[in-house]
Order: structure tokens, then sequence, then C-alpha cells
């Protein structure tokens, strides 16, 4: 079985969503060909659009923006609408990560998803959606299922099987293995660092335009 790995993160390296996949690739039976495909612009080339065509799972992973769909990444949907091809026989899945901690912040994107599949006539099958996804690229190095990436990697062990068998079945959300006040405090840590290095403070997110 072909499977299409497609990262829609607008970032062109050292994204969630690639951890993402990466992760999910390790859990995938090795009988199966996965080809991967980045789309961090809002288009996609037509040597791309005929891979595509030609595997039976599409694994579609991105970042939430807005509660949404990264607006490039709409682009492309918009884009795939419009070419013919056999679509019955193909199954999608979604990885939505996130900043906030809870995971389900993303289903409502993941909603999103399902339309969009119901409306061109793919198959959805399911969508992992991951809260605390801004230390995902920081974290590489630790083995999936340990540490603070526990229960993410017991989701996408249910992800990899569905995919497999190609089934539909529904979407878990779940988040990183890590105290809320935890997270919070490298969260915020992180843009803190972002401004000053931009010449900006911190007090200055208080003023008023």
């Amino acid at each position: 079985m072909n499977i299409a790995f497609i990262n829609g993160s607008p970032k062109r390296k050292d994204s969630a969503s690639g951890a993402l996949l990466a992760d999910l690739k390790q859990l995938i039976p090795s009988e199966h060909l996965i080809k991967e495909f980045n789309l961090n612009k809002d288009f996609i080339t037509e040597k791309d659009i005929e891979a595509l065509h030609n595997c039976s799972v599409w694994v579609f992973a991105f970042p939430l923006y807005v509660d949404s769909i990264p607006s490039h990444l709409l682009s492309c949907f918009c884009q795939l609408e419009q070419t013919e091809f056999n679509r019955n026989n193909i199954y999608v899945y979604g990885l939505v990560n996130c900043g906030f901690y809870e995971g389900e912040q993303t289903q409502y994107a993941m909603s999103m998803m399902e339309i969009w599949c119901d409306k061109v006539g793919l198959n959805w099958g399911m969508g992992v959606g991951f809260g605390g996804g801004g230390g995902l690229a920081q974290m590489k190095s630790i083995p999936l299922g340990k540490g603070p990436k526990k229960t993410l990697g017991k989701s996408l062990a249910v992800c990899a099987d569905a995919i497999s068998k190609g089934i539909s079945i529904d979407n878990v959300y779940t988040s990183i293995n890590l105290p809320r006040f935890v997270y919070k405090f490298f969260a915020e840590s992180t843009w803190k660092k972002s401004i000053k290095a931009n010449g900006g403070k911190v007090k200055d997110l208080n003023k008023k335009l």
C-alpha cells in the first residue's frame, strides 16, 4: 500500500507536524511504502498531485491556526477538489497539533477535515489532536511512548493500526505528558526569548496601538 505523508506546516524545517509524521512513521509496518510531501505553499505541483493520486492513504499533519486549518493548506485542498481521480478508495487521516495544552482544541479543525472529505468523496479514517505541540520539534530525541510523549505514543499506535487496516475509527485527542503549569512555563519562556532576540521587550505586548 502506498501511503502519503503530507506535512502541511508553513515551516520549512523543524516543525511539530514533521515531528509527528516522523514518530508515526516508526509505527507503520515495513511492507507499506511511505511517500513524503511538503505543502508549505498555497499550491501543489502537478508532479505531486499525480503522486498523491497513486496513494491509497493520505496522512495530513498541520498546526492549528486560529482554531482552523492554515490558509495555504486550504488553498491546496481547493486545488485537489478540482482534479479528477478515483476518490472512493482513498482514506484520509489527520494529525493536528496546537500550542494550547489541551488536544481537544483541535476538534474544530478536525471536523473541517471530515467535512472536506465528505464533500469531495474521500473516506475519513480518523484524526489525532495533540495539545502541547509547541515542544514537539525540540523533543525529537525522546523515544515515542516515553516521558512527555507517553500518551502520544499510544494515540499514534492507534492511528498506525487504523491506517494499516484501512478503517475508520473515532478521533483521538491527547496532550503532552507534562503538568500544565510546567508546559506553560516553558512555552512562555520561549516567546519571551523570541521577543528579546528581535529587539523588543515583554512589556511591549501591553501597548495599545
